[in-house]
């Protein structure tokens, strides 16, 4: 790591349509945070299985994961936070993204099936059909009580959402410069 500050890297987690992507990219614009989307991450392979409709086993999981832990573990070198929205649904997925950076935190959106069903029926995904949130709700593994991160209420306004992770993770928020005065 470079730098006398230490790196955070931040997970947001939870299933499709529990509003991920949204959340860390209000975390990193609040925090100046290194944004990722995980979805960005996948091979050219899960991407087709999934615009198929089959969900992902563990074995095309695993690859994936292991990206994205290298992902984060140079962002932590070049002495860069990150925040990244990943489904990291089960605690060896997110085991595997631990074994990046040191203190991987999770922010986990969490809410009714039928809150995160209607909102997956009024959005497109290039490939995540809403017919495949039920496989995730039944792998989903929420975070165990020795796992670093929250549990947020996905049902609270993006702002609040933001705010919460925000205060309950400590994140710095950048001190905004005031331009010296001109004499």
């Amino acid at each position: 790591m470079t730098g006398d500050r230490p790196t955070r890297h931040v997970v947001v987690m939870g299933v499709s349509g529990a509003g991920k992507t949204t959340v860390a990219q209000g975390i990193a614009a609040s925090t100046g945070l290194t944004f990722a989307e995980a979805d960005e991450f996948h091979s050219e392979a899960g991407v087709a299985r999934m615009r198929a409709g089959v969900p992902l086993d563990d074995e095309a999981r695993w690859p994936w994961l292991r990206a994205l832990a290298d992902w984060m573990a140079s962002r932590h070198r070049e002495g860069t936070s990150t925040v990244l929205a990943c489904s990291a649904l089960k605690r060896s997925y997110r085991d595997v993204l631990r074994q990046g950076p040191p203190g991987v935190e999770f922010v986990h959106l969490d809410g009714p099936a039928e809150v995160i069903r209607e909102r997956m029926s009024t959005r497109t995904h290039p490939y995540m059909p809403a017919s495949l949130l039920d496989s995730q709700i039944e792998t989903l593994e929420r975070l165990w009580p020795d796992e670093p991160g929250i549990v947020l209420d996905l049902r609270l306004p993006l702002e609040a959402l933001v705010a919460a992770a925000v205060e309950q993770l400590d994140l710095a928020v950048p001190e905004r410069s005031t331009p010296e005065p001109t004499t």
